[in-house]
């Protein structure tokens, strides 16, 4: 795992000073502590921060080809490289080293462009042609490695693993995209279609870009998509076996590394289900580390060591409490852009404890995606039913009213909270199920904004993208569209956002085996029945995982890697609370209701209702302007 950087311009062929590629590196010298290199040439200079993980001592980059007329910066894996450096011998490529960064250049050489769709793994690279004096960027199938770009004045455009590579080059302005506000207030993370800095772009997931000196930035090219469509047929216990298969090879094609290798174990079915896989597969007890939280409800401690126990694995466990939360100014710069997901805060405690003995981690994320694990999929498939039922131009009123004079009762049990759905059931599946992943409702965002930000604000809502991907989606129903908006946007913009900045703050290489390719697409063609059934999410995974973990992992309800900001906020961190809505950054923006804000707060802290989310949203919005300096 690395990072990378560099500048290209468009234009002309300009000289590029190494020192300016050499400052955005070091910007991010967290991502490849190990070694680093610059590499220019006219109209073009690379950069790369090296965290040693195969072949240690003998693939530095960037990386000349064997002919010398391309030169790579690559961060990430390729899990299928041996296989791909056999096939490309028999071409005639030669290979000078045991990495997967010699296979890429040889790839590109090979198939130009299409070499993506060879590569299987996750990754982010730049390739530059030396004959053709082209730059080739790509991102990974499912977006588990970032590329930021922006076009500069000077007619160049810059690229980084990070934002912070971009923000170290003195031509970049830090306007904030106004836009990016009503986003990140929607969902609590600033999605890939959008970024905090105006004039920044990251390159969407499964999508590469091929740039020529002398011609204008040319859009996005989609490489790989994951199609709802189909439907596969067949036994339960055939398609058992088929997932199981493609489990067993992802995990077992993410073990090899030339340095220690464990993985994140929280107690549920996805990290359990990797930690059995690698122990069927491992000669040695594996290395498995969680987080705890001093909250019991939240607690799953307990059944992390039950999983432990079972397979013998050399287990760490640590907890995380309150005064953890000293820690938000480091943990809101590991971002640079505003994030609220609170997770975030064990994620990068259970990175750290992993760190002490490991430098790769393989995690659970990607399962509730890819096979309908989140509680709001099982709500989206019921709520279905009930919208092919009743027309809408009966449940728009009827529910639409309900949902509007219904109190938002975040005091009472679970049942009783009602408003949300009752909404959702006004609107059709696409709407129901964005105000389902939202952090803040369309109405309450509104209740948060000053006339001057809905002017800058206008007809956007954010939305809009979200209800035209889930529309256009390769899909047959609301639950296949659910699961594609999943992959296609909260995938990439939260869930692995999370665990990319939190593992290389600490200089950990985070694998995702259930994100393999292969498995997503076989997930995407199971018909709903093997997806969800009685009441239950991952059906047929857990149908699969049973000869190998007990009932109490596989279907006790999903707790989640939840931190306790509710709780932390009525307590030893209420001034906090109150800072955050008073703050003078976000006052300064003058786009917020203050006094709205303020008795949100009161709210919160007596307890009548749960605003503990907005309030994480706004301290971390305000932290980022501050770490951006643009507020």
């Amino acid at each position: 795992m690395c990072g990378i950087a560099g500048i290209y311009h468009l234009e002309t062929p300009k000289p590029v000073d190494p020192a300016r590629v050499e400052a955005m590196c070091d910007a991010m010298v967290h991502r490849g502590p190990d070694g680093h290199g610059v590499w220019t040439a006219p109209g073009v200079g690379l950069g790369h921060r090296r965290l040693s993980i195969i072949d240690l001592a003998g693939s530095p980059q960037p990386m000349a080809s064997s002919d010398g007329r391309a030169m790579l910066v690559f961060n990430g894996e390729i899990y299928n490289y041996r296989e791909l450096r056999q096939e490309l011998r028999k071409t005639g490529a030669m290979f000078h080293t045991d990495g997967d960064s010699e296979v890429i250049l040889a790839a590109w050489q090979r198939w130009g462009p299409e070499c993506v769709s060879r590569l299987h793994g996750m990754f982010a690279f730049a390739i530059y042609d030396c004959e053709a004096r082209t730059l080739f960027l790509a991102r990974d199938r499912l977006g588990v490695k970032p590329l930021f770009m922006a076009p500069l004045s000077d007619g160049s455009l810059v690229f980084g693993s990070e934002l912070k590579a971009l923000l170290a080059h003195p031509l970049l302005r830090r306007d904030v995209d106004p836009l990016a506000v009503e986003d990140y207030l929607a969902w609590g993370y600033v999605p890939d279609s959008r970024s905090m800095i105006k004039g920044v772009m990251k390159l969407p997931a499964g999508h590469s870009l091929l740039l020529q000196h002398g011609k204008s930035l040319p859009a996005p090219r989609q490489y790989w998509d994951v199609s709802f469509a189909e439907r596969r047929k067949g036994r339960v216990e055939d398609l058992e076996a088929e997932l199981l298969h493609l489990m067993r090879q992802a995990v077992t094609s993410r073990m090899v590394a030339d340095v220690p290798l464990g993985a994140f174990l929280s107690g549920g079915v996805d990290s359990s289900s990797v930690v059995a896989l690698m122990a069927e597969a491992s000669s040695q007890a594996v290395r498995t580390c969680s987080i705890g939280f001093d909250v019991a409800a939240l607690d799953e401690t307990a059944y992390a060591s039950q999983v432990a126990e079972r397979y013998g694995t050399d287990h760490q466990a640590r907890q995380v409490s309150p005064d953890d939360f000293g820690m938000i100014d480091t943990l809101a710069g590991m971002f640079d852009e505003p994030f609220a997901d609170a997770s975030a805060l064990p994620t990068w405690r259970v990175c750290q404890l992993a760190r002490e003995s490991v430098t790769v981690a393989l995690s659970g994320d990607g399962a509730d995606e890819a096979l309908a694990g989140y509680r709001r999929h099982l709500f989206q498939h019921g709520e279905d039913r009930v919208r092919a039922l009743l027309p809408q131009s009966v449940r728009g009123p009827v529910f639409g009213t309900l949902g509007a004079i219904y109190p938002k009762a975040d005091w009472a049990p679970r049942p009783l909270r009602a408003k949300t759905t009752l909404l959702s059931l006004a609107g059709d599946s696409a709407e129901g199920y964005a105000r389902a992943i939202g952090f803040t409702s369309p109405e309450l965002r509104e209740s948060l904004y000053s006339p001057e930000y809905l002017r800058l604000r206008g007809d956007y809502r954010a939305e809009t993208p979200l209800l035209e991907l889930m529309r256009g989606a390769p899909a047959r129903s609301g639950l296949d569209r659910a699961q594609y908006a999943d992959l296609k946007s909260w995938l990439p913009g939260d869930i692995l956002t999370k665990v990319d900045r939190t593992s290389m703050a600490v200089s950990l290489e985070a694998r995702e085996p259930l994100l393999d390719h292969r498995l997503i697409e076989f997930a995407a063609s199971l018909p709903e029945s093997m997806r969800v059934r009685s009441g239950q999410g991952k059906w047929l995974m857990k149908r699969t995982m049973r000869r190998f973990l007990p009932d109490d992992i596989l279907y006790r309800p999903k707790q989640g890697f939840v931190t306790p900001i509710a709780q932390w906020f009525r307590g030893p961190l209420a001034q906090v609370a109150r800072d955050a809505c008073s703050s003078a950054q976000l006052a300064r923006t003058g786009w917020f209701d203050s006094r709205r804000l303020s008795g949100l707060v009161d709210a919160h802290l007596a307890g009548t209702s749960d605003n503990s989310r907005l309030l994480w949203q706004l301290l971390m919005l305000e932290k980022a302007f501050t770490k951006l300096g643009i507020a």
